[in-house]
């Protein structure tokens, strides 16, 4: 079959995009861009919608389907995960120019678009929620629902076909996380090992325990790196743990031992590293949706298994000054209510009042991280006195004035271009990005084929 960097690879698509951009790509500038991976693409093509009365079929939109198949075909060929692209007119009729681009070591992935994601501007650097640990709670305790004799004992009451695991198994498993197993996840693998094929029907064990239980080869450590949070997300979340919390709301935790799932991808973890108000081998469930924290499901694995308690505590609401801050029309109305000490966040979006300054920011301690939207800083050069910042987003003209003027801020360890889907160039975006990479002598994006074929 046709390679990734043949052209004849990416004909059938490049027609379909000639056909439904022909305006746009018949005029100066004019360009159309996408991403296309093995799991999913991001292609401007304009969508077919299913007859009346039916659901959505594959051959409602089969010309794409198969336009974009050959591709991933070739992604998988090749052993890559994406490509991004750029389709802009050729200098002869009836042609296009196709400039495909390949993932750079300095920049994480975008995220549905052609466009750089954000810029790595230091070895293994991690957004601030990443890197942060548990808090020790002195004087945490298991709570006095926990009862390992009581647990063991109705499980094999309520499973008698139930296949523990043997010493051997659990030593190999503790010797695998390196911790020791905690006494009532100990015991509840004593009983139930968690494999599937012991049961003629797979729902028995998790309509007793509560939850799809893993084996104990699957069991893991739910610490920050097993969540995989891009920078453009954990720089925007700030890890926020008060007293009234039994869930310290970090990213991870070297404490949250995974043993099970929800069934819809949420995991079920025994908590060793509880918050203030919390127990010691509490059970917590790590949401698969977001980034930060878990909630609280029971107090202890005997009172979820044993009492049937899945649904925590209820939460204290405290008011307190925000670690992260919107300030735009509809929340916060101006920089000085967002400024405080703490204050670790700060997005600036739309707005329809002037221009703003910084300064109410100049000295704040903790503040690591700025994003703001097209237009609304007053002077961008007053970015480079926040002198904590980690992290910062801007579209592209801002991010040119602060490159013109020398004042992009020396101690960022990433950095975002907040680029228009369709408006702007994914190649004049790359082109400023590598101006920015160079600053902090990081390479620059390279892995930049051109290719030309027919329009149609």
């Amino acid at each position: 079959m046709p390679s990734l960097h043949d052209v004849a690879t990416w004909q059938p698509l490049l027609r379909l995009l000639h056909a439904a951009h022909a305006d746009t790509l018949s005029a100066p500038g004019g360009h159309v861009a996408g991403q296309i991976g093995t799991g999913g693409w991001s292609v401007p093509l304009p969508y077919r919608p299913p007859q009346p009365g039916r659901a959505a079929l594959i051959s409602d939109n089969q010309e794409e389907f198969d336009a974009i198949g050959l591709i991933v075909e070739a992604l998988k060929e090749e052993g890559s995960d994406g490509i991004s692209f750029v389709v802009e007119a050729a200098s002869a009729p009836g042609r296009v120019r196709l400039h495909l681009i390949e993932p750079s070591p300095s920049v994480e992935p975008g995220v549905a678009t052609a466009h750089p994601g954000t810029l790595l501007l230091a070895d293994g650097a991690l957004p601030e929620p990443v890197r942060r640990l548990p808090e020790p709670v002195p004087g945490a305790a298991p709570a006095a629902s926990a009862d390992v004799d009581l647990l063991r004992r109705s499980l094999r009451e309520r499973l008698p076909g139930a296949v523990g695991a043997s010493e051997e198994e659990l030593a190999a498993a503790e010797a695998r996380l390196g911790v020791t197993l905690p006494p009532e996840l100990r015991a509840l693998y004593e009983v139930v090992r968690g494999r599937h094929e012991d049961w003629d029907d797979f729902r028995q064990p998790y309509d007793i325990i509560g939850c799809d239980l893993f084996p104990l080869s699957e069991v893991y450590i739910a610490d920050a790196a097993s969540r995989n949070v891009l920078w453009q997300f954990g720089a925007m979340d700030a890890v926020e743990t008060g007293p009234e919390h039994a869930v310290q709301q970090l990213v991870g935790s070297p404490g949250w031992i995974v043993f099970g799932d929800n069934g819809g991808g949420d995991r079920i973890a025994v908590d060793l590293t509880p918050g203030p108000d919390g127990h010691v081998g509490q059970v917590i469930i790590i949401g698969h949706e977001g980034n930060i924290g878990a909630g609280l499901v029971a107090d202890s694995l005997t009172d979820m298994v044993v009492h049937r308690h899945f649904d925590g505590r209820p939460v204290r609401r405290v008011e307190r000054p925000p670690l992260v801050a919107y300030v735009n029309r509809a929340s916060l109305p101006s920089i000085e209510v967002a400024a405080h000490p703490g204050l670790e966040v700060l997005s600036i979006g739309v707005w329809d009042k002037e221009p703003v300054s910084l300064a109410p920011v100049f000295d704040l301690p903790r503040l690591r991280t700025l994003s703001a939207y097209s237009g609304t800083l007053a002077d961008p050069c007053e970015i480079a006195r926040l002198t904590h910042l980690e992290y910062l987003e801007l579209p592209p003209a801002e991010w040119r004035v602060l490159l013109d003027a020398g004042a992009v801020p020396t101690g960022l360890l990433a950095a975002g271009i907040d680029a228009h889907r369709q408006r702007d160039n994914p190649l004049h975006i790359i082109a400023l990005a590598n101006e920015i990479l160079a600053l902090y002598g990081r390479p620059p994006i390279t892995g930049i084929t051109v290719l030309e074929g027919a329009a149609s």
